[in-house]
């Protein structure tokens, strides 16, 4: 399976997921007098759309370069990581706002107590969102695909809503209603910061902000390592959606021909795509050097 199908097949089986939870939670949150359940499926309303907005981002993504945009399209599941960073954000705000408001207003103690379905229904969206988190966390790492990654983020901020909403619908059964609401405050907080985190990591990328150094040192050891390469004198780096490019300047024999300083920046540029997938392009560009041979 190739890494665009199968970062299409994860986005296609979250949309489902997210779909059939958003659906379930809302019927039985309402017929079942849970305001936390009913919340977390318009939640998942929100995450339906945000599958739907991965969806796309990757589809347009994976597009090959074209006359209009020689450089490929990869920043587009930045745009769909940003979007759905919004939507969480969104989502954060409105339930911290829920919460506040009932605490204040104590509205609380208006609402019925829930039955034990939705206690059930909690567990099995848990269990089914902490499936998701892993299985889109793996194949966004496999892909290196941001918008999967920020999918992933979503799904784990679900199972902390999730989680807070259970604890919330266990407390009013025991006669403490207010515990729906302290739970909806905290837990919207750990939303929105998932929210801006996946929003930090989409702009890196889409504002060309350089590789983390670790990978930078393996790049400069490598080309060092190459036949002719005397020294490197510039190393630039730069994401670039879910790739990056690498510019570099090397010292090589200032007495050696055309052709042979050409094959030294070959060698360099074909190793570096090789033995670094992320890599979409390395440009070498050959200086002499300046020491004395």
């Amino acid at each position: 399976m190739s890494k665009s199908t199968l970062a299409t097949t994860v986005a296609r089986i979250n949309l489902i997921s997210n779909a059939f939870l958003a659906i379930t939670k809302i019927l039985i949150g309402y017929f079942a007098h849970s305001a936390a359940l009913l919340n977390d499926g318009i939640n998942n309303l929100g995450d339906t759309l945000s599958s739907i907005i991965t969806m796309v981002g990757i589809s347009a993504g994976s597009k090959k370069a074209d006359d209009d945009h020689q450089y490929g399209h990869e920043r587009l599941e930045c745009v769909a990581a940003i979007l759905l960073s919004g939507i969480i954000m969104f989502v954060g705000i409105a339930l911290f706002g829920s919460g506040i408001s009932s605490i204040i207003k104590k509205t609380y103690l208006e609402t019925p107590v829930p039955t034990f379905i939705t206690v059930i229904a909690s567990l099995a969206s848990i269990i089914i969102k902490g499936a998701m988190y892993i299985y889109t966390q793996w194949a966004g790492k496999k892909v290196g695909s941001p918008a999967l990654m920020a999918s992933a983020g979503d799904s784990l901020s679900d199972v902390f809503a999730t989680s807070g909403g259970l604890i919330g619908i266990l407390f009013s059964r025991m006669g403490y209603p207010i515990g729906d609401a302290v739970a909806a405050v905290v837990i919207a907080i750990f939303i929105f910061r998932v929210g801006v985190e996946i929003f930090r990591d989409g702009m890196n990328q889409m504002v060309d902000r350089a590789c983390d150094e670790s990978f930078t040192k393996e790049v400069r050891a490598l080309i060092e390592a190459q036949e002719g390469v005397l020294k490197v004198d510039l190393l630039r780096t730069r994401q670039f959606g879910s790739r990056c490019y690498v510019d570099v300047e090397i010292a090589a024999d200032p007495n050696q021909t055309l052709t042979e300083a050409h094959s030294i920046a070959e060698r360099v540029h074909k190793t570096i795509e090789a033995s670094f997938p992320t890599v979409k392009h390395c440009m070498v560009h050959v200086n002499p050097s300046r020491k004395k041979q």
